[in-house]
């Protein structure tokens, strides 16, 4: 029974941007263009079919598709039903994606036939316990959702959801091991929409690019979008030309983008010169920390315009924020800030003991408050510990200065012990990008009889920069001291990522630690 002070859901969010909004644009793909009025449309088509097939409230749905127009109604289709839905990112592996499938206990998987389908029947032949199986679009064997849906009359937007029922059961990235279900209620998610409402510093006009996958960051900043009644244009993946050309051609205002690609438009001013790119007004960065000395040329180019999110899947997207006036040439040690916390969201530095740590000395970044998750899906223990005390323990390390900025170090995990000093990768990578030659770089921490871990370096130079081993550990000793000079630099032409856009140090360390017992994982 709803008590007084139910309501506040996504899919109340959904049906009152859809009812304000009417003729206005909605959302593009490149080849569909809706209004939000054709939105609501096909999301109730969607809703017709999925009750046809006996879908109802707290049935688990899951999408394995591109940028596409139709995977955004149909998740919102299953959101107003009621349905918790569990994004799979286009660029994991199958048996990761097999996994969180069954995991998740999914009743509706729905594939895009011809970019998926060969991916999607490995994980229908892998799940037994998956129930029904559908495309967007013809594949052999399969119903085709878009051709139900275009013979289905629309049913009535009706919001069956509440409040703290789970929305979103979206996986962690696994890279230590298996992924966990984070269970995101409708509170969580309406909280993060209107604290992204209200805390960035959107556009007049908002005409929102989505180039990197809607089933992760990009796709939760669609619901601040839909509530202000602007643009969606979503891209299929991120090209450089491609990119700058839509922004010019469709005079894009706000976009979202991971460090690594804003490096990509940086370093490819030839590209850019092609295009008027103006418009952008916004360019939101996050998912992983962004060097200082790169930021400061991505200003230099587009304008004091960027908004720095930290969160995680946790507390998504909006745990502090960087704003575009603290994003100041003047004040450049502000640039290594992931900002301050955001309203309604309480956010401490503890120490091992729980206690709260001075101004200046690192601590675990822990938050309480409507924003944070129900718990881990079928984890009751992974519940506890990360929990623990009435907070959310985030794992990150950070330091506080007196004006309330918080400074990220790194993961707690990823912590290097070298010859007694506690050495985290994000300092010394900061360091390595300032030198003038550096695109990116990662740092990990690998066996040594000597330090217990040297510090090791992976760089990636840029187009036609050049510059040695030693040089390099020299500009890092300058910069931060000895015991942060890395003991090895190796050049390699790129730096793996996950799927998210943060820096794989699973990969970068297994030759090094491959049947190696760690203290630190």
């Amino acid at each position: 029974m709803q008590s007084l002070y139910s309501g506040g859901t996504v899919g109340g969010l959904i049906v009152g941007a859809i009812t304000r909004h009417g003729d206005r644009p909605a959302i593009s793909d490149g080849t569909i263009q809706w209004s939000y009025r054709e939105l609501g449309a096909a999301i109730g088509r969607f809703v017709t079919v999925f009750k046809a097939m006996g879908l109802k409230q707290g049935d688990a749905l899951s999408i394995l598709a591109g940028n596409r127009a139709e995977s955004w109604a149909a998740m919102c289709a299953g959101l107003l039903m009621g349905m918790r839905y569990t994004p799979l990112h286009p660029l994991a592996a199958v048996d990761d994606q097999a996994f969180i499938i069954e995991d998740a206990e999914i009743d509706l998987l729905i594939v895009e036939g011809a970019k998926f389908g060969p991916r999607g029947r490995a994980i229908r032949a892998r799940v037994p316990t998956l129930g029904h199986f559908l495309s967007f679009g013809p594949m052999e064997g399969v119903p085709d959702l878009i051709e139900a849906a275009a013979a289905a009359a629309p049913a009535p937007l009706v919001d069956e959801s509440e409040a703290e029922e789970i929305g979103w059961l979206a996986y962690t990235g696994g890279t230590t091991g298996r992924s966990k279900g984070v269970m995101l209620s409708h509170r969580a998610i309406v909280t993060m929409t209107l604290l992204l409402y209200g805390d960035w510093d959107w556009p007049a006009e908002i005409r929102y690019l989505a180039a990197t996958p809607i089933s992760h960051a990009a796709g939760v900043t669609i619901y601040p979008v839909m509530y202000r009644g602007g643009y969606v244009r979503l891209a299929q993946g991120f090209d450089a030309d491609a990119y700058c050309r839509v922004v010019a051609e469709e005079k894009i205002t706000a976009t979202f983008l991971v460090p690594t690609l804003i490096y990509a438009l940086v370093d490819q001013p030839a590209i850019r010169a092609r295009y008027d790119l103006s418009s952008l007004d916004m360019i939101v960065y996050g998912a992983a920390p962004m060097s200082p000395d790169r930021l400061k040329e991505a200003i230099g180019i587009f304008g004091q315009v960027f908004v720095q999110l930290y969160g995680q899947t946790e507390a998504p997207q909006c745990i502090t924020t960087l704003r575009k006036i603290d994003h100041d040439l003047a004040r450049p040690e502000r640039l290594g800030s992931c900002g301050r916390p955001s309203p309604f969201v309480d956010v401490k530095l503890f120490d091992q003991d729980m206690r709260e740590v001075p101004v200046g000395e690192p601590g675990e970044i822990c938050v309480r408050g409507p924003l944070v998750m129900s718990g881990y899906w079928k984890r009751p223990e992974a519940t506890e510990e990360t929990l623990r005390g009435g907070w959310l323990h985030t794992g990150d390390v950070a330091m506080r200065d007196a004006e309330g900025y918080l400074y990220i170090v790194d993961r707690t995990k990823d912590m290097i012990i070298s010859g007694g000093f506690n050495i985290y990768p994000r300092e010394v990578e900061d360091a390595l990008m300032a030198h003038a030659a550096v695109a990116s770089a990662a740092v990990i921490g690998i066996p040594d009889d000597k330090w217990g871990e040297a510090v090791t370096a992976f760089v990636v130079l840029k187009p036609g920069a050049a510059a040695t081993a030693e040089e390099l550990q020299a500009h890092v000793k300058a910069q931060r001291g000895a015991p942060w000079s890395p003991k090895s630099v190796n050049f390699v032409a790129a730096i793996p990522v996950t799927g998210l856009g943060k820096i794989d140090r699973k990969v970068l360390r297994a030759p090094y630690w491959e049947g190696r017992k760690r203290g630190v994982a």
